[in-house]
């Protein structure tokens, strides 16, 4: 799509630092009374209800798009754990570094402030050296993510098609992250499915958000298999050790029992080696995720309309302003202009289809996303290294 330059002037293309290990030090947005605030926002809403159309206000808002959150987790990192993934010399080498990689795609979650949603057809796509990342929203209601990201380099590819589904519980809030999530590493003919634990956020008696239940990582050509379980511990209702990680990695077609995990994600985790007891560490959070950079703009001409970074711009740039007017009616404008697309396409019968994928749904095998190029080309948006 080709643009005037004084649509090219008025275009803000806005990014900011990823959720990273430095947390709460590390973000200026805010809001003020936030634990009133949020227990306000759900006075009026009953035990067990779907939350996936629930809209928030901007000053709930962290200035970024749920897309650039699950985008980061695969491209904003202080280290190629990706990398060490097809470099391992044997299958269980090349799977403990899966693993390895996996525990960095979670990141801290910040208590009272959430990424916007993605509107329909809202893209992220952002390059790490060699590494392309595209992410489309597929679906609004449901809400439906799809990722593609590919490195011809190290000949690996992902593909990602994610489905999270809040549900309020009263005194919390649990959204069920479904979906398929597949890791690719081509030069050796291995794919690893792997699915994602839940994210909880608990309003009483101390308000706190976390990742918590079962992570599964298989692979079925090599037969192996990780079993991981995150949480934290409580006495009497009070958190007690948080963001732990414990679990086993095994071969599946014997049972055998390989390794042992055991460690706390937002530090470091180790694995013991069940048969010489021997324990190594295989992630280490200060390294991984902390003093992460924002992504930066190298070709502002290539940046597609329909980029996060560009359609959320504007308010995100009053959001760290502490503009609430302004954020506002930035955030009722692209609301808005969605509500006229919606209407168009239906005064002429259309339906709207993926730009970048081909999307599949049934009830038994729930959401499937295809990317429809096989490479993704380099991006106007870059990860400093």
């Amino acid at each position: 799509m080709v643009t005037t330059d004084e649509e090219e002037k008025t275009r803000v293309i806005f990014l900011t630092k990823p959720l990273s290990l430095d947390g709460d030090s590390e973000v200026d947005y805010r809001a003020p009374n936030v634990i009133k605030r949020v227990l306000s926002l759900f006075k009026n809403v009953r035990p067990g209800s779907d939350l996936s159309r629930f809209q928030l206000s901007p000053l709930f808002n962290i200035p970024k798009s749920h897309l650039q959150c699950f985008g980061e987790s695969v491209y904003c990192i202080g280290n190629d754990l990706l990398g060490r993934c097809n470099k391992g010399e044997s299958p269980q080498d090349r799977f403990t570094a899966v693993v390895s990689w996996s525990i960095s795609i979670l990141r801290p979650m910040i208590f009272g402030i959430a990424p916007y949603n993605p509107i329909l057809g809202e893209t992220h796509h952002v390059s790490r050296g060699n590494l392309n990342v595209l992410l489309e929203q597929v679906s609004h209601h449901p809400p439906v993510t799809a990722l593609h990201a590919t490195d011809e380099k190290e000949n690996l590819e992902m593909i990602w098609c994610q489905h999270p589904t809040p549900q309020f519980y009263g005194t919390s809030v649990e959204t069920e992250v479904h979906g398929k999530r597949q890791l690719k590493l081509l030069n050796h003919g291995e794919t690893y499915e792997i699915n994602s634990p839940k994210l909880l956020i608990k309003f009483l008696p101390i308000p706190w958000v976390d990742w918590v239940g079962e992570n599964r990582i298989r692979c079925h050509e090599t037969g192996l298999e990780a079993e991981l379980y995150y949480g934290s511990s409580s006495f009497f209702g009070l958190r007690g050790n948080h963001r732990t990680v414990k679990g086993k990695i095994f071969d599946s077609t014997s049972f055998e029992l390989l390794y042992e995990i055991d460690g706390q994600w937002d530090r470091t985790v180790k694995m013991k080696d069940v048969s010489s007891g021997k324990e190594t560490v295989i992630y280490n959070a200060k390294e991984a995720i902390s003093g992460l950079k924002a992504p930066i703009v190298t070709d502002p001409k290539g940046v597609w309309p329909s980029e996060s970074a560009l359609i959320w711009g504007i308010l995100s740039q009053a959001i760290l302003g502490k503009d609430w007017s302004k954020a506002r009616e930035a955030k009722k404008a692209v609301e808005e202009k969605q509500r006229e697309l919606l209407r168009e396409r239906e005064s002429r019968g259309e339906t709207w289809v993926p730009n970048h994928f081909t999307v599949t749904h049934s009830k038994e095998g729930g959401w499937d996303c295809s990317p429809i190029q096989k490479w993704v080309p380099p991006a106007p948006i870059s990860v400093p290294l």
